[in-house]
């Protein structure tokens, strides 16, 4: 009998189980009994954590609870612009709005006969950037419009409110040189037609530089939002989503001792994604030899090996020479799991590098690693490795200076 590997490393894809997460459901939960929208959510962590497979549970709640779901992931800031987010507000909002009839047109039949047919006129994207390109004023007047009169019908249709949902929001982002404010008008946007009772949130997801970037763009942000801040799993949430999977497998021959459960928890340090990358190796494995005769054994170095190649070796190539002496700085570091500052990392440069770093210089490239997605400044002024185990990883490939 074949038995299907039933752990799910990839990048948003559901764990066969979801551990640990039911305290965030419970919070949504209550977000969506909002009769005015007061709050809206961020949903922020590193990467690895789970973000986007929450934001996917969060889904069904929603409109097991009457409420609509529109929403996508953001792309590159460099290609957002003011129009572009009007476009793709239209366009998600279009999907919820599509099957709503909004009146009837006559259409005239084909033939010698003139005669014409009723067709119903439904709130498509096509009437939808009608109305948008229709109404006076600026890109922001145009969506609150729209969005109002959107509302209008989804009312009439006994939808209870909407959800705009966005993945990867960090990317977003304003460009004064540019004169595009495409982040600015996003909370601009809900803001004022949230304060009209309009019942449509907004659900953010990204890395920890989320939230700071919303407040640098309009102060209220920091009253428009509650953050929800992902962390690691503890050790019986991490030994549930190992076990589960299994145990809930009818007949699965994979089994993993106590001292391979303990070792799995240890190598992923409870970070979903690892979890889910290290129990699929080792179902493989298990499997593999099991159906050779072998007393099975999970080789756990070689997977992390695996795990080093297929994770971090692309992000850590995305570094120049002289980044990558400074991330080795940090690494060294006791809590580089934890915050840093850019005083110890002058600090212990000065004794580990013939060139050291000055503060100016870790500053410019502490910023250009956060722009890479390698590191992150936190609203307090530290920093932080924006990829979870990077440390370990640098420390594994022995270049530690």
């Amino acid at each position: 009998m074949t038995f299907a590997n039933p752990y799910r490393p990839g990048a948003g894809h559901p764990p066969p189980y979801l551990a640990g997460r039911g305290r965030e459901q419970d919070k949504f939960r209550k977000m969506l009994e909002q009769e005015v929208i007061l709050t809206n959510l961020v949903l922020t962590g590193l990467r690895g954590v789970g973000k986007t497979v929450l934001l996917e549970t969060f889904k069904p709640l929603a409109q097991g609870s009457g409420w609509g779901w529109a929403g996508t992931e953001f792309l590159e800031s460099t290609s957002m612009t003011e129009a572009a987010l009007a476009t793709r507000i239209l366009t998600d909002l279009s999907v919820v709005t599509a099957s709503v009839v909004v009146g009837h047109r006559e259409v005239a039949k084909i033939g010698f006969n003139p005669q014409t047919v009723k067709k119903d006129r439904r709130l498509d994207y096509e009437l939808l950037r009608s109305i948008y390109a229709q109404t006076p004023g600026l890109v922001d007047d145009k969506l609150k419009h729209v969005l109002e009169t959107a509302w209008s019908v989804l009312k009439q249709a006994g939808l209870r409110g909407l959800i705009f949902a966005y993945d990867e929001a960090q990317n977003i982002a304003d460009h004064a040189s540019k004169e595009e404010y495409p982040l600015s008008q996003l909370l601009t946007v809900f803001q004022s037609i949230q304060r009209k009772q309009v019942p449509f949130m907004l659900v953010l997801t990204g890395l920890p530089t989320l939230f700071p970037k919303l407040v640098e763009a309009r102060t209220f942000a920091e009253r428009m939002f509650h953050v929800m801040s992902l962390e690691r799993l503890n050790d019986v949430d991490s030994r549930e989503a190992i076990l589960r999977p299994i145990q809930d497998q009818k007949d699965c021959p994979v089994t993993f001792s106590e001292a391979g459960v303990r070792k799995i928890v240890e190598v992923s340090a409870g970070y979903p994604y690892f979890i889910q990358f290290v129990c699929r190796e080792a179902f493989d494995v298990v499997i593999s030899q099991s159906e050779r005769g072998k007393r099975p054994h999970v080789p756990i170095e070689e997977i992390v090996r695996k795990l080093d190649t297929d994770f971090f070796a692309g992000r850590w190539s995305r570094a120049t020479d002289r980044q990558r002496e400074l991330l080795q700085v940090i690494a060294g570091l006791e809590h580089r799991d934890g915050e840093f500052t850019v005083q110890e990392i002058v600090e212990r440069s000065r004794k580990l590098l013939a060139k050291a770093f000055s503060s100016s210089h870790a500053h410019q490239m502490l910023s250009a690693l956060g722009e890479a997605g390698l590191v992150y400044k936190n609203r307090h002024g530290k920093y932080a490795f924006a990829v979870p185990l990077l440390g370990a990883f640098i420390h594994r490939q022995g270049q530690e200076p």
